[in-house]
């Protein structure tokens, strides 16, 4: 069996990656896949961490497209094939005329979540303006949520199942840009990556709202280094770039604004 209490030693989403490991002892003891509800990406991010360590067991994570925040993921034995095609995943559609009473994300994920069912059976919702919006649910939910899911807001709504290639996935936004900096600490990069001042963001590091790599960091001082994804919440995602030292000795930095 796995050494659980050595895995499940530090981290910060203890009782998920705990589900995992359960799910991951089941895999090696009946040879078959077996698939995780939906993961939020730090979740998703840690588990990676913790079974990289891991010889016996394969991991995939797939959310329905590239960038989904939300994934499952698929555990197998070392020795079994295992790709994203054995992630199971449905795409719907939830259909009617938003145009005088507009409906945000958190309107259709509470639309949903009021019909009973649980945020870990559910991925993605792409929302498309006036004319609805987009989910990712686990295969189970689809009957169930074509006879309970009505109304989203005042509007009435219709279920359908869709193909995953039929989903309207924008490309996120991005902004390149390029700082110069005395030091790589985490404050000093990011109030320049997200153009606000250094106060502000000492302020939602301390806050715990500044996540690196889906880790909450909550020093200031903390150093980034070439590849680090800095997140903040409501505000979209920080790649660092490549990092070169300049004649003054200061540090240039590419950086990659996702919005």
């Amino acid at each position: 069996m796995l050494p659980r209490e050595e895995l499940l030693k530090g981290v910060e989403n203890r009782d998920s990656l705990a589900r995992v490991i359960d799910q991951a002892e089941q895999a090696i003891k009946t040879w078959e896949v077996v698939l995780t509800d939906f993961l939020s990406p730090p979740e998703l991010a840690e588990i990676q961490r913790v079974f990289s360590r891991l010889t016996e067991v394969q991991l995939v994570s797939w959310g329905g497209y590239p960038q989904a925040e939300r994934q499952r993921i698929a555990i197998a034995r070392s020795e079994i094939p295992l790709d994203q095609s054995q992630v199971e995943l449905v795409a719907l559609e939830i259909a009617g005329n938003f145009l005088f009473d507009t409906a945000t994300h958190r309107d259709f994920l509470g639309a949903m979540l009021g019909t009973g069912i649980v945020r870990e059976k559910t991925g993605d919702i792409i929302v498309l303006g006036e004319r609805g919006a987009q989910a990712i649910v686990t295969p189970e939910l689809v009957e169930f949520l074509e006879m309970s899911l009505k109304q989203v807001r005042s509007v009435p709504v219709k279920i359908q199942q869709i193909e995953i290639n039929e989903l309207k996935v924008r490309e996120p936004k991005k902004k390149e840009l390029t700082t110069v900096e005395a030091s790589l600490r985490l404050d000093a990069i990011a109030s320049a990556g997200f153009s606000m001042s250094r106060n502000k963001m000492v302020d939602l590091i301390d806050s715990g709202d500044v996540r690196v790599n889906w880790k909450e960091i909550t020093q200031a001082s903390s150093q980034v280094k070439s590849g680090d994804l800095i997140a903040i919440r409501g505000k979209g995602r920080l790649e660092v770039g490549e990092i070169a030292v300049t004649k003054k000795d200061r540090y240039r930095v590419q950086l990659t604004r996702y919005m």
